[in-house]
């Protein structure tokens, strides 16, 4: 396997200019300094000539951005052409001469630089970036010796710097306004923040008003990436100074998967700075990703194994050999006693699929049962029913870039500038090219009116009816002749889309009968429909705002139907595109991590399949599918379940109806928690195993598009163990060998036993860079578009999807909706992000409400309220705003003291019991005082600190 631990000398080439790419691209050979060379037309003079490894001094040019032309370092002498025309701005042509080093242009850029110079701090022996700055390359480049205006009179030298942003520092004095920030925070991210303020000597870069901070600046480090001197700079690396090496490992936040150069120097992480060659997210990031990994060495972290015999004991630290044993003892000990549908285990979307596939196979071997689950059970498991029914696989159809060939996208129940900044970006990047965009969503989330970019239909729908308005959308397509009949009868099954087209047909469905139950005006869901249906290529982009309803299978199946019926499906630019919250819930997924399936999706039923397992694994395996998360829930309350294993999940934070959920962890007699912090689950452990941060292992996440990306360790495990080794030391002390080296050997057997994953391999990765699944005999090299040609399933099914009315309806004791969602700031239950600076843009989760319900109630922004529903109750901020509807209240889960799956009711989805997270009847009030369940959590906590603190006092003594 190859080792990705490359010095930084190693890997600075810059192209200057983007390249030009295409399948009906010419091309022309020119000649560069007596060199020919051939390239696209339409390439610049400068990157034609980095070909020829020809570096043409520049500032303000760089291969992520395209060309400017402002510093006029890189001028070039063409032959037949006046003046010496900017090579980034100037086109191939063919035939063309070109001279990139004479005399004449030497003096020239030496003047050119001496005019920067002349005006910049020269204290390059302490300035943080010496030895990593374009402006210091070039100044040698082009033979500067000498400054001849001197340093007196007018200057910027003294000009304050802005430390407005926690991660990084803005020096003015060192700004050359080459506008490469500008254009990076335009062009990459869309957002806009950044301008350039007077002009000639007066000009600079300016954020808003005041600051970074107080602006629109999102923080994605793509400006900073950009600037070719120390004007931008990671606080770190003014701290720590520059890295000398880095390994390429991948994002452990969301399902976008972003690749990124891990900076090192010495053992010290410097920076993450994401990698150009990264497939997903080509050289972009967001502020979780770029800034916020400071959590993998927080004071927080907790690094020895500990036990103790009862919650209400204080924790002993041993050693790892006591601690297995210890788990390994309780866990034989109920077996024998309760037999083995008294264990379990769940796993978790942050791990790697190795660890994974692990912990799956600890359970099914070891443990003896098909009771093991993992976290997607209450976010995406949905997508994986409804796809499989529909399209015959359980994953998204596209990669990521496909959007950019999209006509109409429609993004429904996702917030992606938020939840999946990344794509966002490239989503905003083809809405600003002329795409145009339909946005289903019961709040006015950004892009429905973003800088540059705006909607063309927001469909605000009540929460609740996703199902009731994509039937509507596809009774509009059916009834005006929207559909793509030859498409349908070459790629579908024509009986089941006959029985839909009926059904859908039906009057029922019409916009204006569901206008009363989803709110949207009837008109709107016409417009939108005749827009998607007409589109040359249309794609739909959805999230947990679809999956988390009781009808969430429903409406995944909808949006199947939707975009088989218009023949959206099978090629580039559409698509049905799921986008996961975590960064390896499909992974997870795709390991085995459901009670009825074996990795792959194969059903445990199945005697074929369970042979397979059972002769690699030498055991046999359980034909019955086993208990689900909810299920193991409610079996502990009522005594029958026993013992939980969970790795890297944090269920009493993240799964609905609260005080349930620590009911049946108190009821357990052996609860087994890995992590890297003691999240609220392990708070109610017996046995705490140490977990180490994708920093500090070797493994695969497999993102939203089905690309499976290397995760490469960069530091040592601090707590001594990598997750998968204490799940094998569990399992053999158990009496069920495992026995790996590495985890390119768990990835081997995991390929051996998964026809998608047979062509997997560390050294192919290491090849690759990253692997869309199918990867096979028939796919070696992976599968970017799902679904071409045929259906995996062979014939696609449509399926009927009666809307069914959530049960959770409001009352005049209830009277509003709740729905949650996530902010750009945080992710998923904070434990991460909240131990990092990015907890100063969101330091508590508020309740958004609108202004007339607020006015209904006395309610101003800031007032302490107590939100309310049949599960119980909590005490948050209010926050005044127009984003959501009249009747309709949002907050987000970050924080585990605002205790928000408190309110969530045990509501599922028909088909697979993902929570009704996005439905829970409410009623808002000023609150008199804190909340019971706050107040009960707070004396838990305080509880459990100390019994933390006494186990570091013994530790120490």
């Amino acid at each position: 396997m190859v080792e990705y631990y490359i010095p930084i000398e190693q890997d600075r080439k810059d192209f200057g200019t983007p390249a030009i790419t295409g399948e009906d691209v010419q091309t022309v050979t020119l000649s560069i300094d007596g060199w020919p060379v051939t390239v696209p037309q339409g390439t610049s003079v400068m990157r034609a000539a980095s070909t020829l490894n020809i570096q043409i001094p520049k500032l303000c040019a760089t291969d992520s951005l395209d060309a400017f032309g402002s510093c006029r370092l890189c001028v070039v002498e063409i032959e037949g052409m006046r003046g010496k025309p900017a090579s980034c701005t100037t086109p191939v042509a063919e035939g063309m001469v070109v001279t990139t080093e004479n005399s004449a242009l030497k003096k020239l850029r030496r003047n050119v630089m001496e005019l920067y110079i002349s005006d910049h701090p020269l204290d390059c022996l302490t300035c943080a970036v010496n030895g990593d700055c374009e402006l210091q390359d070039m100044a040698g480049a082009v033979g500067l010796r000498d400054v001849r205006y001197g340093f007196d009179g007018e200057n910027h030298l003294n000009m304050e710097k802005d430390t407005s942003n926690p991660y990084f520092t803005f020096d003015t004095s060192k700004c050359i306004v080459c506008s490469r920030c500008v254009r990076a925070c335009e062009d990459i991210q869309g957002q806009h923040a950044l301008t350039v303020n007077g002009r000639a000597f007066e000009s600079r870069i300016v954020a808003g008003d005041n600051n970074f901070m107080e602006s629109e600046c999102v923080s994605c480090g793509a400006c900073v990436q950009a600037c070719p001197t120390a004007a931008l700079t990671e606080n770190s690396v003014i701290e720590q100074g520059t890295p000398s090496h880095y390994r390429i490992t991948t994002c452990a936040y969301c399902g976008v998967g972003c690749s990124f150069r891990a900076e090192m120097r010495g053992d010290q992480l410097v920076r993450m700075v994401p990698n150009k060659d990264g497939k997903a997210n080509q050289g972009h990031s967001c502020v979780k990703g770029r800034f916020a990994f400071g959590y993998a060495t927080h004071k927080d972290r907790m690094l020895d194994p500990m036990i103790r015999e009862s919650i209400d004991q204080p924790w002993r630290k041993v050693s790892w050999d006591e601690a297995i044993t210890f788990a390994a003892n309780r866990l034989t000990n109920i077996r024998d006693k309760h037999g083995v549908n008294a264990l379990g285990g769940i796993t978790s979307s942050r791990c790697t699929n190795e660890e994974t596939y692990l912990v799956q196979k600890l359970v099914r071997g070891a443990f003896g049962t098909n009771n093991v689950d993992t976290c997607a059970r209450v976010c995406h498991s949905p997508t994986g029913y409804g796809l499989k029914t529909t399209l015959g696989e359980s994953a998204g159809t596209q990669t990521f870039d496909s959007v950019q060939l999209a006509d109409v996208v429609i993004v429904i129940g996702a917030n992606p500038t938020d939840g999946h900044p990344v794509f966002a970006s490239q989503l905003k990047r083809r809405l600003r090219a002329g795409a145009k965009l339909i946005v289903i969503d019961p709040r006015e989330i950004d892009l429905v009116n973003a800088p540059h970019v705006r909607a063309q239909y927001h469909l605000q729908l009540r929460p609740g009816t996703n199902v009731a308005v994509l039937n509507a959308l596809a009774h509009v397509i059916i009834t005006e002749g929207l559909e793509d009949l030859p498409f349908i009868e070459e790629r579908c099954d024509i009986a089941e889309y006959n029985k839909w087209r009926e059904f859908i047909a039906q009057p029922s469905h019409a916009p204006e009968v569901m206008e009363s139950e989803t709110g949207i005006p009837a008109m709107l869901i016409r417009e939108a429909a005749r827009l998607y249906g007409k589109a040359g290529n249309g794609a739909i982009y959805y999230g947990l705002g679809v999956t988390e309803h009781s009808q969430g299978s429903s409406a995944v199946m909808g949006i199947a139907n939707l975009a088989m019926a218009t023949g959206n499906l099978g090629r580039e630019g559409v698509g049905v595109n799921p986008l996961r919250g975590q960064n390896n819930v499909q992974g997870s997924c795709d390991m085995g991590s459901f009670p009825h399936e074996l990795p792959g999706y194969r059903h445990v039923s199945d005697p074929a399949v369970r042979a397979l397992f059972e002769s690699e694994w030498g055991v046999p395996i359980d034909s019955e599918p086993g208990l689900r998360i909810p299920n193991m829930f409610d079996a502990a309350i009522a005594g029958r379940f026993k013992a939980l294993y969970v790795q890297g999940e944090d269920i009493a934070q993240s799964d609905p109806n609260t005080q349930h959920v620590e009911a049946a962890l108190s009821a357990l007699e052996c609860l087994i928690v890995q992590d890297i912090f003691l999240n609220e689950t392990a708070k109610f452990a017996h046995v705490f195993l140490p977990g180490a941060t994708f920093l500090e292992k070797d493994g695969t996440f497999t993102n939203a598009e089905r690309r499976i990306s290397p995760v490469r360790k960069v530091m040592a495990p601090l707590s001594g163990k990598g997750d998968w080794e204490a799940t094998v030391a569990l399992s053999n002390a158990l009496g069920f060998e495992m026995n790996y080296s590495h985890p390119s050997e768990i990835m081997d057997e995991i390929a051996r036993l998964t026809p998608t994953f047979h062509g997997v391999s560390y050294e192919k990765l290491d090849e690759l860079g990253s692997i869309q699944w199918p990867c096979n005999e028939e796919a070696p090299d992976g599968t970017p578009t799902m679904h071409i040609g045929s259906f995996v399933k062979g014939k696609g099914s449509f399926v009927v999807t009666e809307y069914v009315a959530s049960e959770e309806r409001v009352n005049k004791r209830f009277p509003l909706i709740l729905t949650t969602g996530r902010i750009l700031s945080q992710y998923n239950v904070g434990a991460q992000t909240r131990r990092t600076d990015n907890s100063q843009w969101h330091t508590e989760d508020v309740l958004e409400i609108h202004p007339l319900d607020a006015e209904d109630r006395g309610i101003t922004d800031g007032t302490p309220v107590s939100v309310g529903s049949r599960a119980g109750a909590v005490t948050l901020q209010a926050k005044i705003s127009e984003r959501m509807q009249p009747g309709v209240v949002y907050t987000t889960f970050h924080h585990p003291v605002s205790g928000t799956n408190v309110i969530t009711t045990e509501n599922s989805d028909w088909a697979t019991n993902c929570p009704e997270y996005k439905v829970t009847a409410v009623q808002v009030k000023i609150a008199v005082a804190q909340g019971d369940w706050q107040t009960r959590f707070q004396k838990f906590d305080e509880e459990q600190q100390a019994h933390l603190s006494a186990a570091t006092q013994d530790g120490e003594s």
